[in-house]
């Protein structure tokens, strides 16, 4: 089973003295959700950010990243198979729901007829049946959330990184939505760093939580 870990990671920004927060070590296990929370701008995001490959030229970070034992700071952010999730459920406005979906999938599914039979089976589990063809801007904020994180499973990450990615839901749906994902990623037994100032999201996810 694939575990992310990381090992006194610091991340200081370009010309500070110190680092945003102090040499932080945790552990994921497959299957689990570890939250990381903390005041605004103590570099919660920007951990995330170094965790998949995508921190700035405007920090410099030390520390250790392994998924399944590989070092991950070694390899560019495509190469890591870290999967992301962030505020707003970003899709591609020229493109139709299935196509967004279709996006995400991996290299080894090949043919029109296997990567639809793909989508179609991704959007009927996010309860989208049909929904392939549809403009993304006719989404419900709850339906886009669905369809995004499908689109991200359908890429088969190793390891899953979540940015406040329920924060600009409302209440209601906010629970509704936030059950959804989680199911779905104990389902698939990867690992998952999430970021939030919500303690109710942390209590929901039921694993550890860092406080930074």
């Amino acid at each position: 089973m694939t575990t992310l870990d990381l090992t006194r990671v610091t991340i200081t920004p370009k010309g500070a003295a110190t680092p945003l927060f102090p040499p932080l070590s945790l552990s994921v296990p497959a299957g689990q959700i570890v939250t990381v929370m903390g005041a605004s701008g103590v570099g919660k995001s920007t951990l995330l950010d170094y965790v998949g490959g995508h921190l700035t030229a405007g920090f410099h970070a030390t520390g250790g990243v392994t998924l399944g034992g590989q070092d991950m700071t070694r390899l560019h952010a495509e190469a890591r198979r870290i999967g992301i999730l962030f505020q707003d459920a970003l899709m591609f406005p020229h493109l139709s729901v299935g196509d967004n979906l279709a996006f995400g999938l991996r290299a080894h599914v090949r043919g029109r007829a296997a990567r639809r039979a793909a989508v179609d089976a991704a959007l009927e589990q996010a309860g989208l049946a049909g929904f392939a063809m549809r403009d993304p801007a006719t989404l419900s904020g709850g339906q886009r959330a669905r369809a995004a994180l499908m689109r991200t499973l359908l890429a088969e990450p190793a390891a899953l990184l979540l940015d406040e990615p329920f924060s600009k839901l409302d209440t209601d749906l906010r629970e509704d939505v936030r059950g959804f994902v989680f199911d779905h990623i104990r389902a698939r037994a990867i690992p998952v760093l999430m970021v939030t100032h919500d303690a109710s999201d942390a209590k929901a996810a039921g694993g550890e939580v860092v406080v930074l």
